[in-house]
């Protein structure tokens, strides 16, 4: 996810491939007994800004005002999973392999599982963003296959050999176009399955036990999501689990993010998780940049935009992938929930002014104190 223009076209354009079943009947959006009186497996938040905003000077607090270690503060709110994501090269030094392995190390030491998100940039890659990593640009397909393979062992094998070995590892980001284009977008799966399969092989040279995702957006699209995984399937593509970015402002409603998860889970066989969501728990902002959410016609019916109502809504997407027929619903992550305002702490990693459009949207309070979301994300029980 970044600051985002979502796209679409993708979904539209399927090319000739099997037919792997009909749609199950919709399961519905309360939790079933299937999906009832349990845990869900994954309850996972994505912490990728936290090393360059504690570089920045944050400090973040309990829900009682205590200062604590951030990892610390989410172990004991039950987060089972972190999320980092990896670019190749950013221009600020962050989200790469050197800045990932001290915060692996802290990760494991609280007891939390460690989920790497491969983007294969140098910056965001998202449905609209898809950049080449510059030391990649002059490669052809075979180079790109290659480079995909050794960029993933390298960062999966420096975690193992460490002794943090990954638990969950994305190849690619909310890849609904694809990836690395123009050689891996859409209109060339050949290469895209290519990319694919090198970087899943080199997750499981590396990481034996690894479990691997798969992860688009709009997760209330079935028919992008057949569309993707009909040709994922057909080119021989082996992954563990679906993923889904799952935003309620952008991604559809509930019915239909359930209706698609209930259908993916029986149609490939694959259990999903949803990798990604949000919501705000105020409409104001702490800086001067515009927030992504910012007027009350962007909130969903019955959440407010209160600590209150972004813990209705986390309780609401828990019950979500709790209710995914025969227990295929796997939990879901949190999207940077620690990326509080911090001067320096922007979005674009080329520009250190850059501002942050997310601090309304993220677990901690401006006053730096975990919100009652947290604890919900963290201790749910169907």
């Amino acid at each position: 996810m970044r600051r985002r223009s979502v796209l679409t076209a993708a979904g539209g354009a399927a090319l000739a491939v099997p037919v792997l079943g009909a749609a199950p009947a919709v399961a519905s959006t309360s939790a079933s007994a299937a999906g009832s009186r349990r845990r869900l497996e994954i309850r996972g938040m994505d912490i990728s800004s936290l090393p360059k905003n504690e570089a920045n000077g944050a400090v973040y607090r309990r829900a009682d005002g205590r200062r604590d270690d951030p990892v610390r503060i989410l172990a004991h709110a039950g987060i089972t999973h972190a999320r980092l994501k990896v670019w190749v090269d950013p221009a600020d030094g962050y989200n790469n392999k050197k800045r990932i392995l001290p915060l692996a190390r802290r990760l494991k030491r609280a007891g939390i599982g460690i989920w790497i998100d491969f983007h294969y940039s140098d910056r965001w890659a998202d449905p609209a963003h898809q950049t080449k990593p510059a030391a990649w640009a002059d490669l052809d397909v075979a180079g790109l296959t290659r480079a995909v393979y050794d960029h993933t062992a390298d960062v999966l094998g420096a975690l193992r050999r460490q002794g943090t070995p990954a638990d969950l590892v994305q190849i690619g980001n909310e890849l609904n176009g694809g990836m690395i284009w123009p050689e891996g977008n859409w209109e060339h799966w050949d290469n895209l399955a290519a990319f694919l399969k090198a970087g899943l092989r080199a997750a499981r040279d590396t990481t034996p036990r690894i479990r691997t995702i798969l992860h688009l957006a709009n997760g209330g699209d079935n028919g992008l999501y057949r569309w993707w995984f009909d040709n994922a399937v057909a080119l021989g593509v082996d992954f563990d689990i679906i993923g889904l970015s799952y935003y309620p402002f952008w991604h559809g409603t509930v019915e239909q993010a359930a209706a698609n998860m209930a259908d993916i889970t029986a149609r490939y066989g694959k259990p999903c998780v949803i990798a990604e969501t949000a919501y705000p728990f105020t409409l104001e902002s702490e800086d001067a940049i515009n927030d992504i959410m910012n007027s009350p016609s962007q909130l969903t019916p019955g959440f407010p935009a209160t600590p209150e109502g972004q813990a209705a809504w986390l309780r609401a997407v828990a019950d979500l992938a709790a209710a995914v027929p025969d227990g295929q619903g796997l939990g879901h992550c949190y999207w940077e929930g620690v990326w509080t305002y911090r001067a320096g702490s922007g979005w674009d990693p080329a520009d250190p002014t850059s501002g942050n459009a997310w601090e309304n949207l993220a677990l901690f309070d401006f006053e730096d104190k975990a919100l009652p979301g947290l604890r919900t994300l963290g201790r749910y029980r169907a």
